[in-house]
């Protein structure tokens, strides 16, 4: 009973994870170098992060430098931002690329609010599934007389408590990005 509740225990905290993860990477107005972790360069054929290729570092509050540690993966870099989801074309002055982050209108951010909480129902789906997937573990130890029914319930009441805390843990996550966005 205990190796299921602790299984289930680090899915929920991989998913809670993975979805603040996923906030970093949402461009809110500010210059930040997670929004380049989903950007890939062909680099002498190989798919490569732009992390690996390059030194990446904020200048200023919304300007992001990309410097390529060689000359020539300038080009292909400055290529993949621009085909990226960013949405941000990037300045060449030969030797970096620059990406300014424009102001956020009223309208983008309502729409990257309905993103972060489409974002936190997918991860309170995840949840739930980890739930229902360690409950039934719990059912079939019950019907092949592993535990008694008194466990099953405590076991069903731990997972559900279990649940509520990460469930709160995504609310909460999902508030404060929101009132980060709306008070750039």
């Amino acid at each position: 009973m205990k190796e299921q509740m602790n299984t289930a225990k680090a899915k929920m905290e991989k998913c809670i994870k993975s979805l603040e993860h996923e906030f970093t990477t949402i461009r809110a107005g500010r210059a930040n170098p997670a929004v380049l972790d989903k950007v890939f360069v062909d680099y002498y054929g190989a798919p490569t992060p732009v992390n690996q290729l390059a030194a990446i570092s904020v200048s200023e509050a919304r300007v992001l430098v990309i410097q390529p540690w060689d000359a020539g993966a300038l080009k292909p870099i400055e290529k993949a931002i621009q085909t990226s989801e960013i949405g941000i074309n990037p300045t060449n002055d030969g030797k970096v690329l620059r990406l300014v982050f424009p102001q956020l209108t009223e309208e983008r951010r309502k729409e990257l609010v309905k993103q972060i909480k489409k974002m936190g129902e997918e991860g309170k789906v995840t949840i739930r599934s980890v739930r229902r997937d360690t409950m039934e573990k719990f059912k079939t130890m019950k019907k092949n007389s592993e535990i008694t029914e008194d466990d099953l319930k405590n076991c069903e009441k731990d997972v559900q408590n279990l649940t509520d805390k990460f469930i709160a843990e995504i609310d909460k996550a999902v508030a404060e990005k929101e009132k980060e966005i709306m008070s750039i």
